[in-house]
């Protein structure tokens, strides 16, 4: 599991440095791509970072031009983030490199073992949190 996370991240981390990106702004501009409009609060409980730093990889990616926060619609305290044009085409860009890795692996082991392989990723995530991954998918678009 540790090597195959490990070779899995090392596939995408050689397009990180060329636009001075980690591993934490990549998982967040992730995030807002499958789901516009995603809270701070909500992104917070995603990547299970500190809120400081969030601030600090939020900031970034706005001087960046790649994101864009706005007041949230039904609470004008709580801050939405969208991607721009840039970010989402950097975030494509970098998941294609993370799909290919992926199809590759699953067209190697071949479809009973895909179908294994999910079953056993969604019994590792604890119930609780199930909810929330299925809802990621609900606004995006």
């Amino acid at each position: 599991l540790f090597f195959a996370h490990g070779a899995l991240w090392r596939a995408i981390d050689a397009r990180l440095p060329e636009n001075d990106l980690g591993r934490a702004h990549y998982r967040a501009l992730y995030f807002i791509a499958r789901q516009p409009g995603l809270t701070i609060t909500d992104l917070l409980t995603l990547l299970g970072i500190t809120k400081q730093s969030l601030g600090r990889v939020v900031k970034e990616l706005e001087a960046r031009e790649m994101l864009v926060t706005r007041p949230g619609n039904r609470d004008r305290r709580q801050k939405e983030l969208r991607l721009t044009d840039s970010g989402r085409a950097l975030e494509a860009a970098i998941f294609g490199v993370l799909r290919d890795t992926m199809s590759r692996a699953y067209t190697h082991a071949g479809q009973q073992a895909v179908t294994g392989f999910w079953q056993v990723s969604e019994a590792l995530v604890p119930p609780r949190e199930r909810r929330r991954i299925a809802e990621l998918g609900k606004d995006a678009g």
